[in-house]
């Protein structure tokens, strides 16, 4: 069990021998997330909006909770990793959330995509009660998830990120702290900024290269490996090639996450072109109905205005 203490100081490493986590959010990644967890010897409860996405975590040994209170009250460290601001707020923050129930030295850890704005707030509402957390987004898609090789951006202060870091070395291989509450999705933005445009640079060039008549694998096995390499292009692109469009990253949360960074560029007073051009092409593709595709099929979108299906015939 984790120190019960106010002050940072005092905070023990987590322990799988003592710590017992408690897991919110089950999905394409954080089911495989909270696996690790449990894979390492950690006592794991687990909360859902749909307990059957939770089937495999509780046949493996995790508890489940009925709502997040259920899960706050009995875990010294509280993972989330939902969809959308409004979630976090509702699983962490509300009258059913798991700090009602927390403890004093209880730490939350918010790993969803969300606002800055938002992750500054719970923490200030969490410190009232003795309640330590921080912000830690995470990179790397359901590959990276279910390799443990996640890009794990941490906001919040360094001794409670050290308390953590024994779970989050099960999760990813690249773990930084960014600086204080609402950093680490700051971060976060910064990686989705980079990934909008460097989405549509791929679906641009395997359509381009598609109406070419080129063979689009020896197109890749020059370009993944030269200045144009990238993870979109190692990971998605091949994706692209098989027609699989299925979720590694949902568009809806991707188009949540544009809005949240178009919406921090307008407080900045910045202009992101790139960024505006990836969330009107990402808004198309939502509205052709495939908001619950992953990412990589935003080339549809491109097919769709160049009145063309994938894969397209030479021209």
């Amino acid at each position: 069990m984790l120190a019960v203490s106010n002050s940072d100081e005092s905070l023990a490493s987590a322990d799988p021998r003592s710590t017992r986590i408690g897991w919110i959010g089950t999905g394409v990644m954080g089911s495989s997330m909270a696996g690790h967890l449990l894979a390492a010897g950690y006592s794991l409860t687990v909360c859902s909006r749909t307990r059957d996405k939770a089937a495999a975590l509780l046949e493996a040994g995790a508890t489940w909770a009925q709502t997040p209170a259920d899960l706050g009250g009995v875990s010294d460290i509280v993972f989330s990793m939902v969809g959308y601001p409004a979630d976090v707020a509702e699983v962490l923050t509300s009258d059913t959330g798991a700090l009602t129930t927390a403890r004093p030295g209880c730490i939350v850890v918010d790993m969803t995509t969300s606002q800055p704005s938002l992750a500054v707030s719970i923490a200030e509402a969490a410190s009232r009660k003795g309640v330590h957390v921080l912000d830690a987004p995470v990179s790397g898609g359901d590959v990276g998830a279910r390799k443990a090789a996640l890009s794990i951006m941490v906001g919040g202060p360094e001794k409670v990120v050290e308390a953590v870091m024994p779970c989050f070395s099960l999760m990813g291989t690249t773990i930084v702290r960014q600086g204080d509450h609402g950093a680490g999705q700051h971060t976060k933005m910064v990686n989705q900024i980079l990934v909008a445009s460097t989405t549509v640079a791929m679906s641009e060039g395997l359509l381009y290269a598609a109406r070419a008549g080129l063979d689009l694998e020896t197109v890749l096995s020059s370009v993944g490996s030269g200045a144009a390499g990238s993870w979109t292009i190692n990971n998605l692109a091949p994706r692209v090639l098989r027609g699989d469009f299925a979720p590694g990253f949902f568009v809806d949360h991707f188009i949540k996450d544009l809005a949240i960074a178009v919406e921090e560029t307008d407080r900045m007073g910045i202009s992101l072109p790139g960024l505006e051009n990836a969330r009107a092409l990402y808004l198309a593709l939502k509205a052709q109905g495939h908001g619950q595709n992953g990412t990589q099929a935003l080339i549809l979108a491109l097919c769709e205005l160049s009145g063309l299906t994938w894969p397209p015939e030479p021209a």
